[in-house]
C-alpha cells in the first residue's frame, strides 16, 4: 500500500522544523533522507547537495562560524553518516553548534550494513536522539535547542522505518533543565579588580566566550580604563576594536607584537581556552607572569599552570563587575603611554618584518612575502576560509578581516586537513555578500578536492590561495628535519589553477610575487566568478607556529 503524500509523517514534521529553526540546509541525498531533503526542496527551501558527506558537516560549521547561528546538514545512514565521522568530531572539539539529520537502521533490527551509529556519534562526544512517529517534530526542536545551550553539534535520526510513517498522538519532552548562571562574589570581584588597578603593564586576552557572553563592550572598556593592551582567540579575531589590540595570541602572532605581550606582568583571560597554539606552547608570556582567568566552567575543567587565579563566573556579569570598581587610570601612567608605537602605523602595518624576502632558500616564494602583499590585493569586505595544515601559519598573521565572523579554520581543533572546500562552500552560503577568500595546502586542498565543485557552485565571488610547496608540510618540518625518509611527505606537483579552470575557474600559478598582478586584474574586472591562485611556496619555510612547537620538544 502506498503511502497518502498529503498525510504529515516523521520526515515531514522534521522537515518542517527545519525550516523554522534555520535558513538553509547542507546535505547530500540518500535512502535515509530522501524524503527529507524532497518535503524542503519541493518548497524552495534553501538546500546546497555536497559532493562528500564530510562536506556537509563541514558546511553547517562554518555557516555557523560565519553568522552565529545553529547549522543544520543532512546524511543517509551506515556510509553517508561514517563519512561525515571527522567533520563532526572537529565541530565537538571546536565546540560548534549545530544538527546532523540523519537516516539509521530500522526499529525492528540492524541490516548487515547498519552500524551502531548512537555509539559511533557518542565515542567523539556527541548526542544522538532518535526521531518517533511520536516525538518528531518536538525532538527536532529539542535538536536545536541542545546544539545552542551546549555549544556542541547533536545527531538527530530517523529510523529507516520511520522516515515515512504518520504521525500519531504527540508525546511531551521533559523540559531541558534551567542554564546554571554563575554569579561571582563581591570580594572575589573586588580582589581581582584590585590586582588590575596595580598592575603596570595588564593585557586583556579576549576568547570566544566573551562573543558568545555579548560582554566585548564591558572587556574593551575595562582595558581602556586600565590602559590595557588586548589580545584574541583566533575565533575572536577582531573582537575588541582598538589600536591597542596586538592581535591574535599564539602560534599566528607577529614577532615584533610577541616581543611587547611577553612584557606584561599581569594577563586577564577571559572566555579562551588557553590551549598549546594558543599560549605558545607556554611561551606567549614570560614565565611568572600573573595570569588571571575569568569562565562559567568549574574550575578543575579549566586548570592551567600558568593561570594564578581562577574566577567561576558568567563572563558578562563579571567583566561588568570589575568595571564598576575599576576607575580610569592616568593615561600618562599607563603601560599604554610607555608604548605608543603599538598604535602606530608602522607597528601595525601587515609587512613582512619576520622576512620580507621574495623567494625562499630552494628559490620558491615565501609565503610570508606572498600573504602579506595579498592583504592590500583581496576586497576588505571579505571572509579568509582556512582548512587545517603548516600553511596555516601566514593568512592570520597577514590577512584582516572585518569581524570575529570573517576568520573561519575548520579543522585545527582537531588537527585534519582536507575540510577547507566544504567549509568555504558553507562561508559563501552564509555571507554572499562578501568575497570568500579560501586558503589551502595542496595536501589538502587534493584531499578534499571533490568538493571544489561545491564551492564554485556555492560561491558569488571568491578567491582560492593554494599555498603549494608540493609536500605535506608539517610532516616534513617535524620529520624529515629529524633525518626520517620524505618519500611519503612529497606530493608531485600540481597546478591547482588548471584543474579550476577545467571546472570554469580562472586562475593561474604564481612563481613571482609580480604573477599576483593576474588576481588584481581579475578583481578589477570580475564582480562574480572564482579565481584560483596556485602559489608555488618554499618548502624551506617554516610558519612560527610549527618553530614553537618545535622548540619546545612538541609534535603536532
Amino acid at each position: 500500500m502506498t503511502p497518502d503524500s498529503s498525510l504529515p509523517t516523521v520526515s515531514t514534521a522534521v522537515a518542517d522544523v527545519l525550516a523554522a529553526r534555520t535558513d538553509h540546509l547542507f546535505g547530500l541525498m540518500g535512502n535515509g533522507n530522501a524524503h527529507l531533503i524532497s518535503h524542503l526542496t519541493s518548497a524552495g527551501f534553501g538546500f546546497t547537495s555536497a559532493r562528500h558527506e564530510a562536506a556537509t558537516v563541514t558546511m553547517a560549521d562554518a555557516y555557523h562560524r560565519a553568522t552565529g547561528r545553529v547549522g543544520a546538514a543532512t546524511t543517509t545512514y551506515g556510509a553517508g553518516f561514517t563519512n561525515t565521522y571527522t567533520a563532526l568530531a572537529e565541530a565537538r572539539l571546536a565546540r560548534i553548534p549545530l544538527v546532523l539529520v540523519v537516516g539509521d537502521a530500522p526499529t525492528t533490527g540492524a541490516r548487515p550494513f547498519d552500524i551502531d551509529q548512537t555509539g559511533a556519534a557518542a565515542a567523539v562526544g556527541v548526542t544522538t536522539l532518535i526521531a518517533t512517529p511520536a516525538n518528531a517534530a518536538a525532538i527536532t526542536h529539542r535538536a536545536f535547542d541542545l546544539a545552542a545551550r551546549t555549544v556542541q553539534p547533536v545527531v538527530l535520526a530517523i529510523p529507516y522505518d520511520c522516515a515515512t510513517a504518520a504521525l500519531t498522538e504527540p508525546v511531551d519532552l521533559e523540559p531541558l533543565p534551567a542554564k546554571e548562571a554563575w554569579q561571582p562574589g563581591p570580594e572575589e570581584l573586588d580582589r581581582i579588580a584590585g590586582l588590575l588597578r596595580t598592575a603596570d603593564r595588564p593585557l586583556i586576552l579576549a576568547g570566544r566566550g566573551v562573543l558568545l557572553a555579548g560582554a566585548t563592550t564591558e572587556l574593551a572598556e575595562l582595558g581602556d580604563r586600565l590602559g590595557a593592551l588586548f589580545m584574541t582567540s583566533v575565533m575572536a579575531v577582531g573582537a575588541v576594536d582598538s589600536p591597542w589590540n596586538l592581535g591574535i595570541a599564539g602560534g599566528f602572532t607577529r614577532d615584533h607584537r610577541l616581543a611587547t605581550a611577553r612584557q606584561a606582568d599581569l594577563v586577564l583571560v577571559a572566555g579562551a581556552s588557553l590551549n598549546a597554539f594558543q599560549s605558545r606552547y607556554g611561551t606567549l608570556f614570560a614565565e611568572g607572569t600573573r595570569m588571571i582567568r575569568i569562565d562559567n566552567e568549574p574550575a578543575e575543567a579549566m586548570a592551567h599552570p600558568a593561570v594564578t587565579d581562577y574566577l567561576r563566573a558568567d563572563l558578562q556579569v563579571a567583566l561588568a563587575g570589575l568595571l564598576a570598581r575599576t576607575p580610569a587610570a592616568d593615561p600618562a601612567r599607563t603601560w599604554r603611554a610607555g608604548a605608543p608605537e603599538v598604535a602606530g602605523e608602522t607597528y601595525r602595518s601587515s609587512a613582512p618584518i619576520e622576512d620580507p624576502a621574495e623567494y625562499g632558500p630552494d628559490g620558491r616564494l615565501n609565503p610570508r612575502a606572498v600573504v602579506a602583499a595579498l592583504e592590500d590585493i583581496l576586497p576588505r569586505q571579505r571572509s579568509v576560509v582556512m582548512d587545517g595544515g603548516h600553511f596555516i601559519g601566514w593568512a592570520p598573521m597577514y590577512l584582516t578581516v572585518p569581524d570575529p565572523q570573517a576568520m573561519v579554520l575548520v579543522g585545527t581543533a582537531f588537527q585534519s586537513i582536507g575540510l577547507g572546500f566544504g567549509a568555504a562552500a558553507g562561508v559563501s552560503v552564509a555571507r554572499p555578500e562578501r568575497t570568500t577568500v579560501f586558503v589551502t595546502g595542496d595536501g589538502g586542498g587534493l584531499m578534499g578536492l571533490a568538493d571544489l565543485e561545491t564551492f564554485l557552485r556555492a560561491t558569488a565571488r571568491g578567491v582560492i590561495v593554494v599555498l603549494n610547496d608540493s609536500a605535506y608540510g608539517a610532516e616534513l618540518h617535524q620529520y624529515a628535519a629529524k633525518g626520517l625518509d620524505p618519500t611519503a611527505m612529497l606530493i608531485d606537483e600540481v597546478d591547482f589553477a588548471a584543474l579550476g579552470r577545467a571546472m570554469g575557474a580562472a586562475g593561474t600559478k604564481a612563481t613571482t610575487l609580480a604573477d599576483l598582478t593576474a588576481l588584481t586584474d581579475w578583481l578589477d574586472t570580475h564582480d562574480e566568478g572564482v579565481f584560483v591562485l596556485d602559489v608555488a611556496i618554499s618548502q624551506q619555510v617554516v610558519a612560527e607556529f610549527m618553530t614553537a612547537s618545535l622548540t619546545a620538544g612538541k609534535r603536532l
